[in-house]
């Protein structure tokens, strides 16, 4: 099967704003390269609009992708404001070797939804710009999906005993807690050993917070009363009885 023939008059005739509907479902990659990552699909019936001023090699097509997109910028790139530094690499995943989606723009619509370690998850809103293959040309292996990587096992939470897991040895292996961020911090009372601390839906504590590891921790403030998937190292409170998760990252859900 091929892509509408009508879209190679897209591609030549800048004067189109938009091209055919596509008759078949067709991936639009990152880059017009065989084999490239899949940005998104488009399903039959879809009309994608020629990417205004990006030029593609021969065979392939540069259309917009309307966001909002997830992506990962790592936290070297922020400013002091919290704004991306303009030209900084918007990555489809949390690692260097991750295909790059788009680089930020001054005036970007940027909102910060995850910390991990030296990378920051962003919701972005804005159009990118994706490739499709056109008639006539070599056709393509499948394209490998961006795909997240599996989710850790869920950290097991006695919620008879607040604040205590199951089991004796809660710090072998890095856990997912999903909870509500709460400030410990209170007028007038002792400050407790941490100044955030993980709620479960009935307000009781299921361990403290320890943010210390992510690098953006100006951000914290922001998720107080947000429920978030925290990954991190569960132990004991050196003293007491009170569990601490180390997280190593941390979602809005």
């Amino acid at each position: 099967m091929k892509v509408n023939r009508l879209l190679l008059a897209a591609a030549l005739f800048s004067g189109v704003v938009r091209a055919a509907p596509l008759t078949q479902t067709t991936a639009v990659q990152t880059r017009p390269e065989a084999g490239a990552p899949a940005l998104t699909v488009l399903k039959p019936g879809a009309e994608p609009t020629p990417a205004a001023g990006v030029t593609a090699p021969p065979g392939w097509l540069a259309v917009e992708v309307p966001g909002p997109h997830e992506a990962y910028v790592q936290n070297k790139d922020f400013l002091k404001s919290l704004d991306v530094r303009p030209g900084a690499a918007l990555y489809a995943e949390p690692k260097t070797s991750a295909p790059v989606l788009g680089h930020a723009e001054k005036g970007d619509k940027i909102e910060i939804t995850g910390l991990l370690g030296r990378w920051t998850q962003i919701k972005l809103e804005k159009s990118l710009t994706g490739y499709i293959q056109l008639p006539n040309a070599a056709p393509a292996p499948a394209p490998a999906a961006l795909a997240p990587p599996p989710p850790p096992a869920p950290v097991v939470i006695n919620n008879s005993a607040p604040g205590h897991a199951v089991g004796s040895d809660v710090s072998t292996l890095p856990r997912l807690l999903e909870g509500k961020i709460v400030s410990t911090r209170r007028p007038f009372t002792p400050r407790r050993p941490y100044d955030y601390e993980i709620d479960d839906a009935g307000g009781s504590r299921l361990a403290y917070l320890d943010s210390s590891h992510l690098l953006l921790t100006a951000q914290m403030d922001s998720y107080v009363g947000h429920t978030v998937a925290v990954y991190g190292t569960v132990k004991t409170v050196p003293g007491g009885r009170d569990l601490v998760i180390t997280a190593e990252s941390l979602q809005l859900k």
